[in-house]
């Protein structure tokens, strides 16, 4: 069973199909055992940092998420709160990536919307993806690039499009709503051991 968790916001829904259109049976959740005992674990991010970092706070899910086993991927906020703090809200994260989350300089090209490429790549995550590859993007916050990134984006400034440490996996970008590409994302990691 895969878990998606629910945190009262986000997409979950678009992940939950992107998932089962793969063949996977989830769970949308935020019960810790639902949580525990899943084969793997999607923190999928649309929303706010601080708001985000509460709900979990509330169900004592920012405990449980760094001792987890399982292979785990956080998508665009979802990766954000993986890392130490994050400028929006001046949130204290998770800090399983050693990472700040920062806010876009300010222009008129914020926020970061649309199709970006990825360059850099590296790792099982990414596995048969080229820099010939697009992918969608929303954010006006990003993680910064350090010794955990797999890739990286430029926009503005380079940052980290996926990240990855342990069993722990982050993208920037929204694979359920990257097309093939994006589902070849899923796909690698719902095949994680």
């Amino acid at each position: 069973m895969i878990a998606i968790i629910d945190y009262g916001a986000g997409n979950v829904k678009s992940v939950e199909n992107a998932v089962r259109k793969l063949g996977f049976e989830t769970i949308i959740t935020s019960d810790s055992e639902e949580i525990r005992n899943a084969e793997k674990v999607i923190f999928p991010g649309v929303g706010e940092a601080s708001t985000a970092m509460n709900y979990l706070k509330q169900r004592n899910l920012d405990t449980l998420i760094p001792t987890l086993k399982q292979p785990f991927l956080g998508i665009c906020l979802g990766q954000q709160l993986l890392c130490n703090f994050s400028e929006e809200g001046n949130t204290k994260c998770l800090g399983i990536f050693d990472l700040k989350v920062k806010e876009f300089p300010a222009t008129d090209i914020v926020p970061h919307m649309g199709w970006n490429n990825l360059q850099a790549i590296e790792g099982k995550l990414l596995e048969g993806i080229s820099a010939e590859d697009n992918f969608y993007f929303v954010h006006s916050y990003y993680c910064e690039v350090g010794e955990n990134t797999t890739s990286e984006c430029d926009y503005i400034l380079p940052f980290s499009a996926a990240l990855q440490k342990d069993n722990f996996y982050g993208t920037q970008f929204h694979p359920e709503k990257s097309g093939d590409v994006g589902s070849k994302i899923l796909e690698n990691f719902l095949k994680l051991k």
